[in-house]
């Protein structure tokens, strides 16, 4: 019995990480496009529009056309999710563009916090002593990034961050509000609401999705990334306490940092010193709630 737990526990632990690390690349695939803080929204709708794709052919192969059936049981909470989602997708891509690599990853480590918050707001749920004072740490963290950005002209770019870190807050409070809601469904529904959306912007803007064929292939291998990310996640998730999940979520992080910093890529961006602390208070914060829950 024994054995088949430590068995699980380490396929557990191989399939998240795997999906922290393939998240990481992210950050560099954005700072790879051509012009890319003029196709922001022309980016997100083809890769919302891979996400739906990649968790649609997946949900197809593993429950058939009954998986359209779980749509029926999205509820509220389910497109508040997707919403959530939305957002968490467009102030990434967002404050990708308009600050450094770092800041935005780094501002990102205080989802879990954020999460928490609302969670005791809204689902009442209680917050360790110890969670209150990693939260605190990390907001201190954020504060510093937030001055740095202001000293740099990269605000924006980390309230954005900012934005996708409450987005993605957002969808995890909205599974724990209603546990039956269709997890993957709620996916496929953000990417649907998320390509809908920049059509609709594009459309008010006078502006097409039309965008130079690099940035078409970068934002479609984007999509696939997150899409694959977010099945290998869901089916380790499983097997690991929250402790282990909240630890291996900064995979994510760090990877990304240093994919953007390493000369080979040819994008070799160095964060500021101030990116640096404040990065470093939030990872800390984090570890010292893991610390605490385990």
């Amino acid at each position: 019995m024994q054995e088949l737990i430590d068995r699980n526990y380490l396929k557990g632990f191989f399939l998240v990480s795997l999906a922290g690390m393939l998240w990481s690349f992210g950050a560099l695939i954005v700072r790879s496009m051509v012009e890319a803080q003029t196709y922001q929204w022309q980016y997100l709708f083809f890769r919302g529009l891979t996400i739906a794709i990649v968790l649609s052919v997946y949900l197809l192969a593993k429950e058939g056309v009954a998986f359209v059936n779980s749509f029926k049981r999205t509820g509220l909470a389910g497109v508040l999710g997707a919403c959530g989602l939305v957002a968490a997708f467009s102030g990434f891509i967002w404050s990708i563009t308009l600050t450094t690599a770092a800041n935005a990853l780094f501002m990102l480590a205080a989802t879990p916090f954020i999460a928490a918050f609302l969670g005791m707001v809204l689902l009442q749920e209680k917050v360790r002593y110890l969670t209150w004072m990693a939260m605190v740490i990390a907001l201190v963290g954020v504060l510093v990034m937030v001055v740095e950005g202001m000293e740099s002209g990269h605000l924006l770019g980390n309230l954005m961050a900012l934005v996708s870190a409450g987005g993605f807050a957002v969808f995890a409070v909205s599974l724990r509000r209603r546990k039956e809601t269709p997890q993957f469904t709620t996916i496929v529904l953000a990417g649907i609401l998320c390509a809908l959306l920049t059509l609709l912007i594009l459309f008010f803007v006078n502006d097409t999705p039309a965008m130079p064929l690099r940035n078409v292939y970068l934002s479609t291998l984007h999509g696939f990334i997150v899409g694959c990310g977010l099945i290998l996640f869901s089916l380790g998730a499983r097997f690991l306490p929250a402790a282990e999940l909240t630890l291996l979520s900064l995979i994510e992080v760090v990877g990304g940092v240093v994919w953007v910093y390493l000369p080979i890529f040819g994008i070799h961006e160095i964060p500021s010193v101030l990116t640096v602390v404040g990065g470093t208070i939030v990872l800390g914060a984090i570890v010292v709630d893991v610390v605490g829950t385990r």
